[in-house]
């Protein structure tokens, strides 16, 4: 039987291929060499993914040293010719409009029974050892895994989708083309929200809005650093940077304005504001925490979706790349002496979390 398969494959008779395995599964069903013709038809196929799965499954599962010597031709056939087509792809979506432009690709969690096919994907699309991939696919929050020109970052976006990692990506163009607005005080929220903020450029104006207008909000809690002074290994003073604070940024995203309205609790002008909740009044306006989470408070109540809180494990695997991409502005005013990393981070966070729930919901 394998023989009358291998010979209409050759003769590219596919059909008469399939007729023929599928005779021999209602016979023999466990038979190694019927897995191995299945194996070459998924690869005259050119399903070479499928084809494989079956030699990977077949060198695992038979004794046949005959068998295992071609299942073994076969793998190596078919990773040349995956090989090829990946290098052709890439090739060409490097040719695209814009290609060369910068961006970034994340990670979004994986967890569960999809957590090792995931592992395994990003293994087979980077090109790295399982174990690293493991360690590189995130459980809890979004990891930024590449930056890169846009074409290449693109098409690793789409071949790790479909291997069951989900991934992101945007260019950094598209971050500088998003409007962000400082927000200095809510001044009204009925009937409508009438919110006081500054453009990029310093500009102050009016936005009014209603609660549904909010379509997305990111928490995320950025460190305030210090200078000190502490003791070295020799105990001589020495002077250097630790966190002291932390300043908290939230953002309502207006995905039908096509913007950002940021408020910050270091730079939120509390005195010029309605109290939130507007029947109370704040103990003074002095006291900025107690205000801030009233008003933060009153947010949950009133926003529909739940905030976006999970910005400091992003954070931390952003760090190391923040330097390498082209600059762009924070937009962050937490009245720093000295610019952080961590401000253009959490601009990128929220920034690809805008953009990315604006893909999806036009994908819808």
């Amino acid at each position: 039987m394998y023989d009358l398969v291998s010979a209409a494959l050759g003769a590219q008779q596919l059909t008469q291929a399939a007729q023929l395995i599928k005779q021999w599964q209602q016979k023999n069903p466990q038979d190694p060499w019927l897995k191995l013709a299945m194996g070459q038809y998924w690869e005259a196929k050119t399903e070479l993914e499928k084809a494989q799965v079956t030699y990977t499954r077949l060198l695992q599962s038979t004794a046949n040293t005959k068998v295992l010597s071609q299942a073994r031709e076969g793998v190596q056939r078919v990773r040349d010719q995956l090989a090829q087509r990946r290098e052709h792809d890439l090739r060409a979506a490097k040719q695209q409009p814009g290609a060369e432009v910068a961006a970034v690709l994340v990670l979004e969690p994986v967890v569960g029974d999809r957590r090792e096919a995931a592992a395994q994907g990003l293994a087979r699309v980077t090109q790295i050892d399982a174990y690293t991939a493991r360690t590189r696919l995130p459980s809890k929050h979004w990891r930024l895994l590449r930056m890169g020109p846009a074409g290449e970052l693109q098409y690793l976006c789409e071949q790790l989708r479909a291997e069951g990692a989900a991934a992101r990506s945007v260019t950094v163009n598209q971050i500088k083309s998003l409007s962000t607005f400082r927000v200095q005080a809510i001044q009204a929220v009925e009937p409508r929200l009438t919110v006081v903020c500054q453009n990029q450029a310093g500009q102050r104006g009016t936005i009014q809005l209603a609660w549904g207008d909010i379509t997305q909000w990111v928490v995320g809690q950025l460190p305030i650093y210090e200078s000190v002074v502490d003791l070295d290994a020799r105990g001589k003073l020495k002077r250097k940077d630790a966190t002291q604070d932390y300043g908290e940024i939230i953002d309502w995203h207006l995905h039908g304005r096509g913007c950002i309205l940021r408020f910050c609790d270091r730079a939120y002008k509390y005195r010029d504001a309605l109290p939130l909740p507007p029947a109370e009044t704040w103990p003074s306006p002095l006291i900025a925490t107690v205000a801030w989470k009233a008003m933060k408070r009153y947010f949950e109540a009133h926003i529909t979706p739940a905030p976006i809180a999970d910005f400091s494990g992003f954070g931390e695997s952003a760090l190391d790349f923040i330097d390498l991409l082209p600059p762009f502005e924070a937009q962050v005013d937490l009245g720093r002496t000295l610019p952080s990393p961590w401000d253009e981070s959490f601009h990128l966070y929220s920034s690809m979390r805008f953009l990315t729930q604006s893909t999806s919901a036009e994908g819808a």
